[in-house]
């Protein structure tokens, strides 16, 4: 038995490509949670570092992290955080990140549509902790 045939059918058809995009749609499926937990794992912080300095919606790129990573968010929101947060880390997308500012702005529209769909949850401790974060990052603590 191989990958592709261990594959949910709710998953990219032939199986999951963990470097490739999965459809929107699918972001609540536990397969693909699990999928995007792993990318955001391996590749949040490592990009974020690389980028913080050069991205107007850092702050909120680490307010969702830090909400997704918080216990108390309800599972739903924490696995449409995650699915953002690894569309970010994700090397391909739809404006390649090489293309400068211009590059993040799909990125951005994701945040921004994520926010308007659950940005309740994000709590003021999520952003004050984001603020921190960015403000060592960028080395002005």
């Amino acid at each position: 038995m191989n990958a592709d045939s261990k594959a949910s059918r709710d998953v990219n058809p032939g199986g999951i490509d963990p470097d490739s995009p999965i459809h929107p749609d699918r972001a609540l499926v536990p397969e693909v949670i699990r999928v995007n937990e792993s990318r955001v794992r391996r590749g949040f912080w490592p990009k974020i570092r690389r980028v913080a300095s050069r991205i107007p919606f850092a702050t909120d790129a680490l307010a969702v992290w830090r909400c997704a990573q918080d216990p108390a968010t309800p599972r739903t929101a924490k696995a449409l955080m995650v699915a953002a947060l690894a569309y970010f880390v994700l090397p391909t997308d739809t404006l390649p990140d090489f293309l400068g500012v211009v590059g993040f702005t799909d990125d951005a529209a994701v945040f921004t549509a994520l926010l308007a769909l659950i940005g309740k949850h994000l709590k003021p401790e999520h952003r004050e902790a984001a603020v921190a974060d960015l403000a060592r990052l960028r080395g002005e603590d």
